[in-house]
């Protein structure tokens, strides 16, 4: 009974580790984190490749033991290592991660890591680091330094302490409340030692947020033991403390860490809570499809009922619940297109709408040739259900028709008024009614393409479970 139990312990135990990581102490895949990353790749004159990855995704799981293999290879000649990303992801938002499994090259510029796009092979993850090896070694002879100093100087971190703005009573409303940007603004003092200890990383913050989002979050700091009335009006009682300022809104505490990733992967969030939503457009020609659906790792379709049946106001809703989605979901690489019903059937025939359900919407992801359909309803609770049932990996998906993007009519775009009812309409829409009730027989809709599982983990991200509408 007892070894029956040990072996139960065991078998539990492997199966804990199991789910918590892909990668163990004995693999050459080093592991990395919030706290080692800056001191281990960062501050590292190595090349790195560095896997961001989920336990619970599929692609992640297959591609673990190709990444060991390449791992144990390329030992002694490039550093490879991997971030469970969805425990730390900080460090993905940081970088940019919006898949999973990610991988990116961290070469002589580590704060502008390169997207590696190659195959998931272990062969093929060692020709890809040899070769960035290479093209290193060769900046390099040619007198390249990259940007690894970086991390080098003082605090392990420190970037250029101009990029930190000096804030004071006579220029805060000015520069902070009439701006348009974001602002993280440290209120400090500086006998305080946990102040200290927190401006190199504030520093070399400061540098990096600006590059990340193009000066759209800024870092700046307060003395306030000099300009106290700032410390008043703002209810400062110790140091540092940091606050968020966004424009028409009331300031917000900062709760995150005091490291430089902490700092700049909320940054990086606030950034992408204020960019503004995609556009969306509608399909007025081919390229207009290609390059939404080509550049994004989704493009969202919807097909809107013809004028003739909505007006312009109830295209306008239709559209507006659209808006309201895309503003929704702006973070994710998407994009946003609509057509009317009709106008495209070659579309509408891959993705078995099949002129009639208007409107309708399908997602497609145009690297897997495969499509899901909205099945609920077209509103804001429906689209929403739809798009995160996709992002968790629940639902079906089919292939597109004829395994490829249709051929698209070139349209004149919609002039926003209500339709207009020609006599070249009437009689074709009389011509229609007569085949449809005097041929009953004929009547035929396209065949609906077969339906498989869904995988899309290798799409999106987030958790949209804490994303309520």
């Amino acid at each position: 009974t007892g070894l029956i139990s040990g072996i139960r312990v065991l078998a539990c135990s492997l199966t804990v580790l199991s789910v918590h990581g892909l990668y163990s102490a004995s693999d050459d895949v080093v592991e990395l984190n919030p706290s080692n990353f800056n001191r281990e790749v960062i501050q590292s004159d190595s090349l790195w490749l560095v896997e961001f990855y989920a336990p619970w995704c599929g692609h992640c799981k297959n591609l673990a033991p190709e990444w060991k293999k390449a791992a144990t290879a390329l030992k002694g000649i490039v550093k490879v290592g991997a971030v469970d990303a969805d425990q730390h992801n900080s460090l993905g938002g940081q970088f940019g991660v919006r898949g999973f499994p990610s991988i990116k090259i961290f070469g002589a510029n580590k704060h502008k890591p390169e997207d590696y796009q190659g195959g998931r092979s272990s062969q093929a993850i060692v020709d890809a680091a040899l070769n960035a090896l290479r093209s290193l070694v060769k900046d390099r002879l040619g007198g390249k330094t990259g940007g690894t100093d970086y991390g080098k100087q003082s605090g392990g971190g420190a970037g250029n302490k101009k990029d930190v703005v000096e804030l004071t009573d006579d220029n805060f409303d000015r520069t902070v409340l009439d701006s348009d940007d974001v602002w993280m603004v440290e209120f400090f003092a500086p006998w305080c030692g946990h102040c200290k200890n927190l401006e190199p990383e504030w520093t070399a913050a400061a540098t990096e947020v600006k590059e990340q989002t193009k000066g759209k979050v800024k870092l700046g700091a307060v003395d306030a033991t000099v300009h106290q009335g700032l410390a008043s009006r703002y209810g400062i009682r110790g140091f540092p403390t940091i606050k968020v300022f966004r424009k028409g809104e009331e300031p917000e505490d900062y709760q995150g860490g005091r490291t430089r990733s902490d700092i700049v992967a909320r940054a990086v969030d606030l950034y992408s809570d204020n960019i503004p939503p995609p556009e969306l457009q509608e399909i007025l020609n081919e390229d207009v499809l290609k390059k939404t659906c080509e550049d994004y790792q989704l493009c969202i379709i919807s097909v809107l009922p013809h004028i003739l049946d909505t007006g312009a106001s109830g295209r306008n809703s239709y559209l507006e619940v659209m808006r309201m989605m895309a503003d929704k979901y702006k973070k994710k690489t998407w994009g946003w297109l609509w057509t009317e019903a009709g106008a495209q059937m070659d579309l509408e025939s891959s993705l078995g709408i099949g002129g009639f359900g208007y409107p309708a919407m399908a997602a497609i992801n145009a690297r897997k040739m495969k499509f899901a359909l909205l099945k609920g309803s077209f509103s804001e609770t429906g689209i929403h259900e739809f798009l995160r049932e996709l992002s968790v990996g629940r639902g079906s998906t089919a292939t597109v028709g004829g395994g490829a993007l249709p051929k698209i009519n070139t349209v004149e775009p919609w002039d926003g008024k209500d339709g207009v009812v020609s006599i070249e309409n009437s009689v074709r829409v009389h011509r229609c009614h007569s085949l449809l009730f005097s041929n009953p027989p004929f009547l035929a809709f396209p065949q609906l393409p077969m339906e498989d599982d869904i995988d899309l983990s290798d799409v999106d991200l987030d958790d949209l479970e804490k994303d309520e509408l």
